[in-house]
């Protein structure tokens, strides 16, 4: 899974914008309290990976995050021992102890699991549809030589790979092999960190030759901000003020234990089309996407 830009919205705002929208997204759902709240902030994250064209890659993330989801409700029901509502008991099971089955504990497991769901496919949307090179020139604000070391080792780290994969296959074409185990492993280590460092080098070279660092900042005019720009940095502001109003009112509460108690199913369902409504409309925008 990796970025292509392809002709969306999403993908032609800025690094920040869409990063902000994507990262309002993932902190609404680990907010987010009722099942129905976060059922519509699924189906949003996944609307919205529609709209960018990129759907079946988030939902294989999302589909390779179920198991992992299923397998956190089925530790929480074994191990949490609050809720009233007794669907089974099991017995002494070592070394949780005595072990009773809640159906309050089966609803936060599955309710944790979901959330976990969604913030992953929240990420899974970051990874494929913000541009990472953009991503990295925001750190030049911060610090030029950051943003710098964190490009080169983005972009090494596969040549490194390839150079460790080559080294492997030309020590096993030996006569002797060139040895096994931890020492063949260690000289394979040892020639790939050299090559790195002579790379690096390299680069360096050619980085001062090319007058990197002479530039002043602020020598080249920032990119003014385009409407898709300011459509999603507008709809991540209105997620992040829905998300803090909704925990302070509250709006659609919901309380696993002792007792299940959840707030009325109206507001969660207002709560969540307005999430689906203000995270979606920058999609409606497809002027000036190719």
């Amino acid at each position: 899974m990796r970025y292509r830009r392809r002709a969306s919205p999403l993908h032609a705002a800025r690094a920040a914008a869409g990063g902000a929208w994507c990262a309002a997204l993932a902190a609404a759902a680990l907010a987010a309290q009722h099942p129905i709240v976060l059922a519509a902030l699924a189906l949003t994250v996944l609307a919205g990976a529609a709209g960018a064209g990129v759907l079946r890659e988030v939902a294989r993330t999302a589909a390779w995050m179920v198991p992992w989801a299923l397998v956190i409700a089925l530790v929480n029901v074994l191990v949490v021992r609050e809720g009233l509502t007794v669907l089974a008991r099991v017995g002494e099971v070592p070394p949780f102890g005595q072990v009773d089955l809640t159906l309050e504990a089966l609803v936060y497991g599955l309710l944790f699991g979901l959330r976990l769901l969604v913030v992953a496919a929240a990420f899974a949307l970051f990874t494929v549809a913000v541009d990472p090179d953009d991503l990295l020139r925001l750190m030049r604000r911060v610090s030029v030589r950051s943003a710098l070391a964190a490009t080169l080792a983005t972009r090494l780290v596969p040549v490194l790979a390839s150079d460790a994969r080559r080294i492997e296959e030309a020590r096993r074409c030996r006569a002797d092999r060139g040895g096994d185990g931890a020492a063949a492993r260690l000289a394979v280590l040892r020639a790939v960190a050299g090559g790195a460092l002579d790379r690096a080098l390299d680069v360096a070279a050619t980085l001062e030759v090319r007058g990197y660092g002479t530039a002043r900042r602020g020598a080249v005019g920032a990119r003014p901000w385009s409407r898709h720009d300011l459509a999603f940095a507008g709809s991540a502001t209105a997620i992040a003020l829905l998300t803090i109003v909704a925990r302070t009112a509250p709006i659609a509460p919901f309380e696993p234990y002792p007792l299940i108690e959840a707030g009325g199913a109206g507001s969660a369902v207002a709560l969540g089309v307005a999430l689906a409504l203000v995270a979606l409309v920058p999609f409606t925008s497809r002027r000036g996407i190719a």
